[in-house]
C-alpha cells in the first residue's frame, strides 16, 4: 500500500527532513511513527498525501509514484487518504454534521447522500448525538473525534493521522485511538504519528525516525 524506497527530503543546503528512509506498510496495516519533534514525521506524512515530494528516492502509494504523479491527479490520490492533523481545522460557522459532509459535497455527492454518510461517520465516533452542535461548544477530544469523523466519510483506504492525540487527556486521546482502531480492524491502513509513550508501547509496529533517519522499524 505505502512503499518508500531510500527517500531524502531536503527544504535547503541546512535543512534536511529526511535522509535515505526506506520501509513498506502492507494493506490492513496499523503502523505507528515515533520519534522526537524534527524527526522529519509530519513530512513523511505529508509526502504519502503529495504535500510535499521527495528530493531523492521514490515514495509509492496505491501503485503511484508521488513524484511522478501530474498536480491535476492528486485530488484523486487524496480521495483514498483520510487526513488527521492536530489542528482540526473545523469551520466555526457551521454545526459538525456539516464539516462532516463537506468533502462528500466537494467531490460531486448529493446532499442526502452526504448527510446519511455523515451521520453514519459522526455514530462510529459516538458523537451522533452530537451532529447539529457547534464545533466550539465541543471539547478538545470531541474535536479530534469530528476530523477523524470527517477524514473517513469518504471512507478511505488509507488514514494519515499526525500526532491526533496530542494536548488531549488520556480519556480522549483513548477515545480517539479506539477511533481509529476501529477502522483498522475493517480492513483501513493507518499510518499514525506519535510522542505518546503509552500508545506506541501497545502498537504492534513502530517506527522510529531520529534527525530525519530511520531508528528502528519494528
Amino acid at each position: 500500500m505505502i512503499e518508500f524506497r531510500n527517500v531524502s527530503k531536503q527544504y535547503s543546503p541546512d535543512a534536511t527532513a529526511l535522509r535515505d528512509v526506506s520501509f513498506t506498510v502492507a494493506k490492513g496495516e496499523l503502523v505507528f511513527l515515533a520519534g522526537p519533534s524534527g524527526a522529519g514525521k509530519s513530512t513523511l506524512l505529508k509526502m504519502i498525501a503529495a504535500v510535499e515530494r521527495p528530493s531523492a528516492g521514490q515514495v509509492i502509494v496505491n501503485g503511484q509514484d508521488i513524484a511522478r504523479i501530474k498536480p491535476a491527479a492528486v485530488p484523486f490520490l487524496r480521495r483514498n487518504l483520510g487526513l488527521i492533523f492536530q489542528q482540526q481545522r473545523l469551520l466555526t460557522d457551521r454545526s459538525i454534521l456539516a464539516n462532516v459532509m463537506l468533502p462528500l459535497l466537494v467531490t460531486g455527492a448529493s446532499r442526502a447522500q452526504a448527510e446519511q454518510r455523515a451521520r453514519a461517520a459522526l455514530d462510529k465516533v459516538g458523537l451522533l448525538a452530537r451532529a447539529d452542535a457547534q464545533p466550539l461548544a465541543l471539547s478538545g477530544g470531541e474535536q479530534q473525534r469530528v476530523s477523524i469523523a470527517r477524514a473517513i466519510v469518504n471512507r478511505p483506504q488509507v488514514i494519515l493521522a499526525d500526532e491526533p492525540t496530542a494536548n488531549l487527556d488520556r480519556a480522549s486521546a483513548n477515545q480517539v485511538l479506539d477511533a481509529l482502531k476501529a477502522f483498522h480492524s475493517v480492513g483501513v491502513t493507518c499510518l499514525i504519528s506519535s510522542h505518546d509513550e503509552q500508545m506506541l508501547d501497545a502498537a504492534a509496529r513502530v517506527i522510529h525516525l531520529k534527525h530525519g533517519q530511520l531508528e528502528v522499524a519494528a
